[in-house]
C-alpha cells in the first residue's frame, strides 16, 4: 500500500495520524484479520510504529486483537458516518446531478409531489434561457411534466385517486390539461417504460424526459429530469442521447440513497 511513501506536506501535517489512517486503511476486503507483518509491509511503517498504532487503535475501541492478529471493529463505521448523517438527500444527489449536467450541457432538476403538483427540490441549471423561470420551491401541474407524470405513475390507485383531487396550487394553466382517460394511457406508458417524456406538455418550447428515484425501500420519493428547448434539442436525441445518462444517473442517486436510508446513526465498538 505504501502508505508512508513521501507525502507534499505543510508545517501543521500531523505525520502520527497519517499514519495511523494508512492502518487502518490497510485492513483489506476478503482479509478481516491482518498480522502486524502483513500491516507493517502494507503501510511501509516499521514494526514498532505499527505494534504502537495498533495498541493505540485497540485503546480508542476501532481495533481489536483476535488469534493470529487484528481486526477492524464495527466503531470503524463512526469515522464515516460522521460525513454521511451529516448530508441530507439533496447533498448526496447533487454531485451525480452536476455530472449529468456535464455531460448533456442541458440543467436538470429534482422534484417531489405535493398534491396534483410537483415541487422542485433541487436543480442544477445552465445559463440558458427558457419559457418559464424555475427554482427550488417552484411548483408545475404534475400531469403536464415528465417529472409529475414519473411521480403520479409510481402511486398506487387510491394513492393516485387521492393526488388528482387536490386542486393545483402552481398558478400555471398548462398546454396539456388531459381529461382522465388520457391520463391513465400516459401513465401506464411511463410505467412500461420506466421513464416519461413531457414534449410541450407544459409549455410552448420546454422539453424534458424524467426517470424516478427511489430510497432505500424501493420506492419512488423524487423524479430526476433532463430539459431542453424543443427548438435546440429534438425528441430523438433527448430520448436516444441524453436518456441513458439521465437513466445511470437516476440509479447512483436511488443507489445512494439506500446507503443513506439504511446507514447507521450511531455505532459502537
Amino acid at each position: 500500500m505504501g502508505g508512508s511513501m513521501a507525502r507534499e506536506t505543510g508545517p501543521d501535517f500531523i505525520e502520527a495520524l497519517a499514519r495511523g489512517l494508512d492502518v487502518v486503511r490497510s485492513f483489506r476486503p476478503g482479509r478481516r484479520v491482518s498480522t502486524l507483518s502483513e500491516i507493517a509491509a502494507d503501510t511501509g511503517l516499521a514494526r514498532p510504529t505499527v505494534r504502537r498504532i495498533l495498541l493505540t487503535l485497540t485503546e480508542l475501541g476501532y481495533v481489536r486483537a483476535v488469534e493470529r492478529g487484528y481486526t477492524l471493529t464495527p466503531r470503524v463505521l463512526e469515522l464515516g458516518m460522521a460525513y454521511v448523517n451529516s448530508l441530507d438527500m439533496w447533498d448526496v444527489a447533487r454531485p451525480h446531478m452536476e455530472r449529468l449536467v456535464a455531460l448533456t450541457g442541458e440543467s436538470t432538476s429534482m422534484a417531489q409531489l405535493d398534491g396534483s403538483d410537483i415541487v422542485y427540490v433541487a436543480r442544477v441549471a445552465v445559463p440558458k434561457i427558457v419559457t418559464l423561470a424555475v427554482s427550488i420551491g417552484t411548483r408545475f401541474p404534475a400531469a403536464a411534466t415528465s417529472m409529475g407524470k414519473v411521480l403520479l405513475a409510481a402511486l398506487d390507485p387510491a394513492q393516485l385517486e387521492k393526488v388528482l383531487a387536490e386542486p393545483g396550487r402552481s398558478g400555471i394553466n398548462a398546454r396539456w390539461q388531459p381529461e382522465r382517460p388520457a391520463l391513465e394511457a400516459a401513465l401506464r406508458e411511463v410505467r412500461a417504460k420506466g421513464w416519461a417524456l413531457a414534449d410541450q406538455d407544459l409549455a410552448l418550447g420546454i422539453r424534458s424526459i424524467a426517470a424516478g428515484v427511489r430510497n432505500g425501500d424501493g420506492t419512488v420519493v423524487a423524479a430526476l429530469n433532463v430539459t431542453v428547448h424543443a427548438a435546440e434539442t429534438s425528441v430523438d436525441k433527448l430520448t436516444g442521447e441524453y436518456l441513458p445518462l439521465l437513466l445511470h444517473a437516476a440509479a447512483d442517486i436511488s443507489h445512494d440513497w439506500s446507503l443513506l436510508d439504511t446507514a447507521p446513526m450511531v455505532v459502537r465498538g
